[in-house]
């Protein structure tokens, strides 16, 4: 049912709900546009309106062809919304959950135009703060580039900003989904355009392994991993590669490159990269523990394939179902010094060998018990083998004539 947005703009179907509002397929004076209506919870937040508004003039001048730009923002009774340009395509998360893993050549690609992206924001005084598969677009009707990739669109400038208010989050909270979230933000520092450039060598490496570095299992221990442990490294690409993913996660900020700088040293690699299958690497979460069983039921099977684990973001909400618009701008409590400093200090989520079962896991508890069981059975066995000798030596003893009676001297 359409509806209107202020005087100019008709919302006419939803394309997609998220946790900060629906978007929804409009039309405007110029033409179709893409409308964020954000919820009405927040339309009725005066502060956030306020902040709204101010940031209206930094996001209706980012202009970049790696952006999708903000054509209007809308403050019309409950109404709060952000007028965008129509992106004719799907978001990355989609293509990623489709192939599960990206061909090294479009994967570098994709990212590569995000930096650009990112690159105009950052220049603009304007830090993302939220970059993810979600808020990847990706232009169908675009030209293709290296690897078969669409051109990529980073969208949702400033929305993480606007809901990011000091009454929402106050000084104990973080706002961001937690796969993607910089140390420093757990640490409870300021976002910087750093953060940035931390998520995207996040996506990069999520893109190129199908599992993001540090994710898997309870939020609390995603956050502690980006702050303690090192990450896994990535068999069969090329070192340059590698060592840019090792560097755009750095836990310091200052040690991760420039989002310019991202792009070009990207765009290098590309060469190394053309007709590279992806990658053929294990998860190592791939097995699903009885509580995140019971808190985010698996997806069913395709037919005739396995079924599709939704990886990548956890969600910030107990319980909530896995969707393609995971929620982000949830309240987190930013974990003490102590609690971060009681995690493992090494590398995060080692690989295991084929078939080994996840260290925590159902299957690696039920394992344990099989060995505790073996060992006891085994264990009890063994005694009553000992007993029944015992009993055999001492019974056979009593037949035999006894050394002290029966002993002879020698000369």
């Amino acid at each position: 049912m359409a509806r209107n947005i202020g005087s100019r703009y008709t919302a006419n179907q939803i394309l997609g709900r998220g946790s900060a509002g629906t978007v929804w397929l409009g039309e405007g004076p110029d033409g179709p546009v893409a409308i964020k209506l954000l919820r009405e919870d927040l339309a009725s937040d005066q502060e956030l309106v306020g902040r709204f508004v101010q940031e209206r003039t930094a996001l209706l001048g980012l202009e970049h062809p790696n952006i999708v730009s903000v054509r209007d923002l809308v403050v019309d009774g409950n109404d709060l919304a952000l007028v965008m340009d129509l992106v004719r395509g799907t978001d990355l998360r989609t293509r990623l959950e489709r192939e599960r893993r990206l061909a090294p050549e479009a994967a570098v690609a994709i990212v590569a135009d995000v930096a650009d992206g990112l690159a105009a924001a950052h220049a603009a005084g304007v830090v993302h703060r939220d970059v993810k598969p979600e808020n990847v677009l990706l232009d169908m009707q675009g030209p293709l580039g290296p690897g078969g990739a669409h051109p990529a669109l980073l969208t949702d400038f400033g929305v993480a900003k606007l809901i990011d208010s000091p009454k929402r989050t106050r000084a104990t909270k973080i706002i961001g989904t937690p796969d993607y979230l910089a140390p420093e933000i757990v640490e409870g520092l300021p976002p910087r355009a750093a953060v940035d450039i931390y998520a995207l060598a996040t996506v990069l490496y999520e893109l190129l392994a199908g599992f993001t570095p540090f994710g898997g299992g309870h939020p609390g221990a995603v956050l502690r991993r980006h702050v303690t442990e090192t990450v896994v490294p990535l068999p069969g690409i090329p070192d340059e590669l590698w060592q840019l993913i090792v560097q755009c996660l750095a836990k310091a900020p200052a040690s991760r490159l420039r989002a310019s700088e991202l792009a070009a040293r990207l765009r290098e690699q590309l060469p190394l990269l053309a007709g590279m299958p992806p990658l053929d690497v294990d998860e190592p979460d791939a097995e699903t523990s009885e509580d995140a069983a019971q808190e985010a039921p698996q997806p069913s099977a395709p037919a005739g394939g396995e079924p599709v684990r939704r990886r990548g973001a956890v969600s910030l909400v107990p319980g909530a179902k896995p969707d393609s618009n995971r929620d982000t701008h949830t309240s987190m409590r930013v974990p003490a010094a102590d609690e971060l400093a009681g995690g493992a200090h090494g590398t995060a989520r080692a690989p295991r060998a084929s078939g080994a079962p996840r260290p925590g896991s159902a299957r690696h508890r039920a394992a344990v018990r099989r060995r505790r069981l073996t060992l006891g059975v085994a264990g009890v066995a063994v005694a009553a083998v000992v007993g029944v000798g015992a009993w055999w030596v001492s019974a056979s003893g009593d037949d035999q004539p006894s050394p002290n009676t029966h002993s002879t001297s020698t000369p």
